[in-house]
């Protein structure tokens, strides 16, 4: 009856502080850190466990059981335990190979593409686009017949082969910018058009192509404690914005993503005012 009692009170015992533990991991996890759920029950779920070994190693010993008795106490122990890790397994999200597999080749993907190979393959087929939009304007204007018709064949005639290059250039930079912004998973802190990040992580864009010049923009990229968002005084300290975009960038990424950002110039939506920091 006695061993009865203290065992019951190591389980009271500990499992007080196991609880209090589970709270304070949830809260760092959550509100310190800002881990995503499934870690915040991962970490309870560890403080549980763990006390559930503290209650075992506190626990009265038992009386000794041999044979028979001792061979299915033993063999019924490990069904629990095994059990107990299954379903707790099972509970937790599980990864696919193939879709992790997606996100790398997502990655990869414009790295090839930003060979010379792609870059030359991507301006052709822009410049074929364009030629392809040229020639059914030109017919359209055809039809409705006149001076001012031939006057425009004329000027796109003549300036075809110095103008199509620089306007498929400047077209497929902000492209290959805008496809940086999804790559990089810039969404999950901003957002543009109204979609993108629920949490106050950082600024809304869709006006710092007025608040920023593209050097200003390169930097805070670059180094982003160059820069603070006006009201984001608490996000700044706790570097949530990370410094490791100048190793998984290129210069030329880098570039295509600031000219995306430069296009991003409405007025009428609120973005905080960019603070020189360094």
């Amino acid at each position: 009856m006695e061993a009865q009692r203290s065992f019951i009170g190591v389980v009271v015992k500990r499992g007080f502080q196991g609880i209090v533990a589970a709270v304070v991991m949830w809260l760092a996890s959550r509100y310190l850190f800002h881990f995503p759920p499934v870690f915040q029950v991962m970490f309870v779920l560890y403080a549980l466990l763990g006390t559930g070994v503290f209650i075992l190693l506190d626990a009265p010993s038992l009386s000794p059981v041999s044979g028979i008795k001792a061979i299915a106490l033993l063999v019924g122990f490990y069904v629990v335990v095994s059990l107990v890790f299954i379903a707790g397994a099972s509970a937790l999200p599980q990864y696919d190979p193939m879709v992790e597999k997606g996100k790398i080749e997502k990655i990869v993907k414009p790295k090839l593409a930003a060979t010379e190979k792609g870059k030359i393959e991507e301006l052709l087929k822009r410049t074929k686009e364009l030629d392809a939009e040229s020639q059914a304007i030109l017919k359209r204007l055809e039809t409705l017949g006149g001076e001012k018709a031939k006057r425009i064949e004329a000027s796109i005639g003549g300036g075809a082969s110095a103008g199509a290059a620089p306007r498929a250039g400047g077209g497929n930079l902000v492209a290959l910018g805008k496809e940086q912004y999804e790559l990089q998973e810039c969404y999950n802190c901003h957002k543009i058009g109204g979609k993108g990040s629920v949490k106050k992580r950082g600024p809304v864009l869709d006006n710092i192509g007025n608040l920023m010049k593209t050097e200003e923009m390169k930097e805070k990229l670059l180094n982003p404690r160059a820069w603070m968002a006006e009201g984001f005084e608490k996000e700044y300290n706790k570097k949530l914005m990370p410094d490791k975009y100048k190793e998984l960038m290129s210069d030329q990424e880098i570039d295509a993503l600031v000219a995306y950002l430069s296009t991003l110039k409405d007025a009428s939506v609120q973005t905080p005012k960019p603070v020189k920091k360094l």
